[in-house]
């Protein structure tokens, strides 16, 4: 991308060279790095450590509520994931919030993955006590697992109106939380299929057969280190269900892939670094992340997207209250305020991922109407119906799944 000179650009440029460059979703992204400790073992593995689960299956702890005495939301979330002003100091959203509230957020960028912000807060909570935080935001399998271990606790419905009306058809009821009893989505996330017209030469792509099958593409395909995207991206292109698939269907798939490797079709497996080599076009096509396409595309005009006919591969970060936290009130107005269409609207105009909240269009269309019809940002009604979400999984399943992942991208 082009030098950072905040000066020159529009608004809707300056957000997308903030987030190109922020440590969150760069090189060392969580999602470049979530697969580290399951390959090591998962759950399973940290158990092993001396850190025991919660003594319960499911549902949370709660604490008293000090939400009424203490006006403040304490929310970790990652970095560059929020809108900023000019300064690149205050948030406006946020200040929006406390102004009409009386609530002041204490927000920490301290979440760069996963697995390590796992291991951050997992003794705390096996041990019953609190984290210090009141609102995280994780991504759908991790939040998953702290349901399944009790880690985090229900929310109150009566405390989540905007929420609960405004909350997008395409989210509303992951086999991992069945409406949302636990989490609402921060931002939604798409897997796509992305090329270098320039790099393509007139070559078509319009699947993931035609990365790993054609070979005027040899040694010039990116695949993600992501085992959830590129998997069932994969699984999609064979017309399998990500979320119905069987342990013969997921070695259906790696036995795909691996002939893939092994004819030299597969450039590299990537996290986000990608990015620089499909700008390039040192590599002509890939299974990228939309946020990051849209970011590609104002300053390249050769990089391009395409949607393959079997569907696409769909995941969210999502809000959680953790056990214990002190103002779980508190933080359950700041996610029902984030699902009214205005801050909704600021908060997609700045990072230019998915908006889980309906009807945001016209809102968004007041400050960026380009992003308002971008499909990577509004997924219309004809483009949610194509959609798909990896189902969850066990723990078993998890590191057995993500050890044949490693074993096939050589991590």
């Amino acid at each position: 991308m082009r030098q950072y000179e905040p000066d020159r650009l529009t608004p809707v440029e300056l957000a997308a060279v903030r987030r190109s460059l922020r440590s969150g979703r760069a090189t060392m992204t969580r999602r470049s790095l979530m697969g580290g400790a399951l390959a090591l073992g998962g759950v399973g593995a940290l158990s092993a450590c001396g850190i025991p689960a919660a003594g319960k299956s499911q549902g949370g702890v709660s604490a008293d509520d000090h939400s009424a005495q203490e006006k403040v939301v304490n929310f970790s979330n990652w970095p560059e994931y929020i809108d900023v002003d000019d300064s690149g100091k205050r948030h406006p959203t946020l200040d929006a919030f406390r102004e009409r509230t009386g609530i002041s957020v204490k927000y920490t960028e301290d979440i760069n993955d996963n697995d390590e912000f796992f291991g951050k807060i997992q003794p705390q909570l096996a041990a019953g006590q609190d984290t210090g935080r009141d609102l995280i935001v994780l991504t759908d399998w991790l939040a998953a697992r702290m349901i399944r271990l009790g880690y985090v606790q229900k929310l109150d419905a009566s405390h989540l109106p905007h929420a609960f009306a405004n909350l997008s058809e395409q989210f509303r009821s992951p086999d991992w939380d069945p409406g949302r009893a636990y989490s609402y989505p921060w931002q939604g996330i798409s897997t796509v299929v992305a090329f270098n017209k320039k790099a393509l030469g007139g070559v078509e792509v319009k699947s993931v057969s035609d990365l790993l099958d054609n070979p005027a593409l040899k040694g010039r395909v990116g695949l993600l280190t992501e085992m959830r995207d590129t998997v069932g991206m994969t699984m999609l292109d064979m017309g399998l269900d990500p979320a119905t698939f069987t342990d013969d269907d997921y070695d259906k798939v790696i036995a795909r892939l691996q002939k893939a490797v092994d004819k030299g079709q597969i450039r590299r497996f990537t996290g986000n670094d990608y990015t620089s080599d499909l700008s390039k076009g040192d590599l002509a096509a890939c299974v990228a992340w939309g946020g990051d396409i849209v970011q590609l595309q104002a300053d390249n005009p050769d990089v391009a997207y395409v949607i393959p006919d079997s569907g696409y591969m769909t995941s969210t970060d999502n809000m959680l209250i953790p056990n214990k936290a002190r103002h779980k009130t508190n933080a359950e107005r700041l996610i029902d305020y984030y699902y009214e269409p205005e801050p909704a609207a600021q908060l997609a105009a700045y990072i230019n991922y998915v908006s889980p909240v309906a009807d945001v269009r016209p809102y968004l269309a007041r400050i960026d109407k380009s992003a308002a019809d971008n499909p990577l940002i509004l997924p219309d009604k004809a483009t949610q119906a194509k959609s798909h979400a990896f189902r969850s999984l066990s723990s078993k399943e998890e590191t057995a799944y993500q050890q044949k992942f490693a074993k096939l991208t050589g991590a």
